[in-house]
């Protein structure tokens, strides 16, 4: 394989991984280059010490990073080479990532690719434009890839407690000192010139509730933040899922992450967004009660909306040069 060819891989790679989702956008991954290998790592200085004390959410975030980098790499025309962690003495060392054999890129592959940049987290209500069944189970066979498991919730009794959780997390969230902390730190101001975080723009001035509610982080923190609502979007809840893992190890979290962005990017390919909502999850006993009652013992990992909407809201990485060590 020829020396520039992979040098440009790599780069893509790199590139495509700043772009993955992460909690309130934080970024929490670092990247080095040695040779023709990428190694990602968990930047702890960036994990949420209220929200996420395990670094579960963390290393998911990472795990979608992953993903990017490897679906770059296929759009090069290199099959990537992936070590998930490879050191047990060093555990903020994730993967390791290098370019193997040359093959061929399929369209599917192409689509995800061509999405990494678009993609975007919704924040507010769907559009009343139903999510079609066959794309749902194209999202549940894309979870499968990674080992997991992407549930649709479609019981009205089962939707209402996801939703009550969902508000009852909120609640309490919203009256912890440490928790209200973080908000403020990851919540970004009119005009705000940071590259992580989430913007003024990223989120509704006015939450419209949805039927069953799911409330949505207060970034704005009582301030006049956030954008205007879009007159064409509504209050439409969406489809509601469920990704758990059967396992609850960190390489689980990892790949949970991949078959996160897996599923992020193929509903975006059909203009299909999602919103998170991971209040639930980061309290104990809800996301053992979740475990048992609603996800067959299966470990919870991620809560989401998905559903059309005609916003695209800005959204902000950092410069490679910030995470490239």
């Amino acid at each position: 394989m020829a020396v520039l060819s992979v040098k440009h891989a790599l780069g893509v790679a790199l590139e495509a991984a700043r772009w993955a989702p992460s909690v309130h956008n934080t970024q929490p991954w670092t990247f080095s280059v040695s040779g023709e290998e990428i190694s990602l790592r968990a930047d702890p200085d960036r994990r949420l010490r209220a929200g996420d004390a395990s670094g579960r959410e963390l290393l998911i975030s990472c795990g979608a990073a992953l993903f990017n980098m490897r679906t770059a790499m296929r759009c090069e025309g290199f099959e990537p080479e992936v070590r998930t962690l490879p050191d047990p003495d060093r555990p903020s060392l994730l993967a390791t990532l290098k370019p193997g054999g040359e093959t061929h890129t399929d369209e599917a592959t192409k689509a995800l690719g061509g999405e990494i940049e678009c993609r975007r987290t919704h924040r507010a209500g769907f559009a009343e434009v139903p999510v079609p069944d066959e794309l749902v189970e194209r999202l549940v066979r894309a979870a499968m890839e990674h080992g997991a498991k992407l549930t649709p919730i479609r019981s009205p009794e089962a939707l209402r407690v996801v939703a009550s959780l969902t508000q009852a997390a909120q609640g309490v969230q919203a009256q912890n000192r440490r928790f209200t902390l973080e908000m403020i730190r990851w919540g970004q101001p009119p005009g705000s010139s940071r590259r992580d975080g989430v913007p003024a723009e990223g989120y509704p001035r006015q939450a419209v509730r949805t039927d069953p509610d799911f409330p949505q982080r207060d970034y704005a923190w009582q301030h006049d933040w956030g954008s205007q609502a879009d007159q064409r979007a509504a209050a439409s809840v969406g489809v509601v899922a469920l990704l758990t893992t059967r396992g609850d190890s960190r390489r689980e979290w990892i790949d949970a992450g991949q078959a996160l962005q897996h599923i992020l990017l193929h509903a975006s390919a059909y203009g299909v967004s999602a919103a998170f909502h991971t209040q639930a999850l980061e309290m104990d006993l809800l996301r053992e009660f979740l475990r048992h009652e609603l996800c067959s013992d299966e470990y919870p990992q991620m809560i989401m909306r998905l559903g059309v909407t005609f916003d695209d809201k800005p959204s902000v990485r950092r410069n490679l040069s910030e995470v490239v060590m």
